[in-house]
C-alpha cells in the first residue's frame, strides 16, 4: 500500500470509530426520553441474539454419527439449567463453552 492509501485507510477507521462512539449521545441527549422502539430492541435484541447463537451452533450436528450430539446436548442443558438457577448470561455462556470444550476434547 501507498503512504496515501494508509493515510485514507486510517482516517476511515477513526471516522467509523469516532461515528459509532459518539452518534448515540448526538441522536439521543440526556435531557430528552429514549423513544419506545429503542427501549424494545434493548429488551428484545439479546434474547434473539441468542437464539441466533443456539441456531448457528446446532446448524452443523450430526444425530446419526458418534457421538451423536450428545456434547451439544449435556452443554446446552447444563447452559439452561445454569441460566435458570443464576440469571446470568455471562456465567452460562463461559461455563457453559469450557463444558462444552471439556466433553469434546477429553470425554468424547
Amino acid at each position: 500500500m501507498t503512504f496515501n492509501q494508509i493515510a485514507i485507510t486510517i482516517a476511515a477507521m477513526a471516522l467509523g470509530t469516532m461515528l459509532t462512539r459518539f452518534l448515540p449521545f448526538i441522536l439521543f441527549p440526556a435531557n430528552k426520553p429514549t423513544p419506545q422502539y429503542v427501549n424494545y430492541l434493548g429488551q428484545i435484541l439479546p434474547y434473539s441474539v441468542m437464539a441466533l447463537m443456539v441456531v448457528y451452533t446446532l446448524k452443523d450436528v450430526s444425530l446419526v454419527a458418534r457421538p451423536w450430539g450428545l456434547p451439544e446436548i449435556i452443554a446446552l442443558a447444563y447452559i439452561a439449567v445454569v441460566q435458570v438457577i443464576k440469571r446470568n448470561n455471562l456465567l452460562s455462556m463461559i461455563s457453559g463453552t469450557i463444558l462444552y470444550m471439556f466433553l469434546v476434547q477429553v470425554v468424547f
